[in-house]
């Protein structure tokens, strides 16, 4: 007779909140309407919960059963990344009849092409899109929330340190013997230097099974949101312009952060989506990066921005 270690009771009788796998990488195919499909390396963490009478999930076997879930749903093209995670959260608590809570998540590169800004090259712009569900069941009724999401590389410029430099040379412009409305022109006419920061932004949205986005309208939402997109390739006039946006536009971390949330209510998602959003910083002139988070539903952000 055989004995499956994993359903024996353990000695230390408490419930776990996830057990499974991370670093799961597979290929998904996603269907476009009139194009070809979108072919995916995505990075897949599956998670299911545990009760304290259970010894383990048969973790041996587990990779082979996640994938399997993978498999068989991929085998229909999908339109999105979310609704495949949806269809796997389902598949799970088929697989793992004791689990009450069963979760996936999936990122990936994104290719998209884009245009420089003044000599309208084309180049491939990289972006990372961000898929998951979560589920939970109770008395056999299964409730899942999709997940969807984006990151974004773009560029911050100081406002701190522009505003250092800029009271340096008015400072100097006055031992010269400028007089102020010689000095508020030549203010009008240059651009003051700062240090520049890598930004990195992120918007993750925990939405109904029925909601829908366009992941684009995140990645426009979280680029616009710096100081300045950054691109693949540049021509001279197209990184004169590049800079020159960033340091009319200085923005600390924080202001990334605040002009997400205000842009995300562009969006009109239900008062309940739950947004997690975040902004990056690689200093440039500093050994520690600078970091901002907002959690909050819809409906709380429309509350504050009034």
């Amino acid at each position: 007779m055989r004995c499956d270690t994993q359903n024996l009771e353990p000695n230390i009788k408490i419930p776990l909140t996830k057990v499974g796998v991370t670093n799961l990488k597979k290929l998904v195919r996603i269907k476009r309407k009139n194009k070809r499909p979108v072919i995916l390396l995505a990075n897949f963490d599956v998670f299911v919960n545990l009760p304290p009478t259970q010894k383990g999930i048969h973790m041996s076997r587990h990779p082979e059963v996640i994938e399997e879930i993978i498999d068989e749903a991929i085998e229909n093209e999908n339109y999105s990344v979310e609704n495949l995670c949806v269809e796997i959260v389902k598949k799970l608590f088929d697989k793992h009849e004791y689990a009450t809570k069963a979760e996936v998540y999936m990122e990936a590169d994104y290719m998209i092409e884009e245009k420089s800004p003044v000599s309208k090259k084309k180049s491939q712009e990289i972006h990372k899109i961000i898929g998951g569900a979560k589920g939970y069941k109770k008395n056999n009724k299964i409730k899942i929330k999709k997940i969807v999401g984006a990151e974004v590389v773009g560029i911050t410029a100081c406002p701190c340190a522009q505003s250092l430099i800029k009271e340096e040379s008015i400072k100097k412009l006055r031992e010269k013997g400028f007089n102020e409305e010689d000095i508020k022109k030549i203010l009008e006419s240059i651009i003051f230097a700062t240090h520049n920061q890598r930004g990195i932004g992120r918007v993750v949205l925990e939405l109904s099974e029925d909601g829908d986005i366009e992941i684009k309208d995140l990645f426009n939402l979280i680029k616009k949101s710096m100081s300045s997109e950054i691109f693949g390739l540049l021509k001279r006039e197209d990184e004169a312009y590049v800079v020159k946006e960033a340091h009319l536009n200085p923005k600390f971390v924080e202001d990334c952060v605040r002009e997400m949330a205000k842009r995300l209510l562009d969006l009109n998602l239900p008062d309940d989506t739950y947004v997690i959003i975040e902004q990056i910083n690689e200093e440039s002139i500093h050994r520690h990066n600078a970091y901002a988070e907002k959690r909050a539903t819809i409906e709380q952000l429309k509350k504050e921005l009034r």
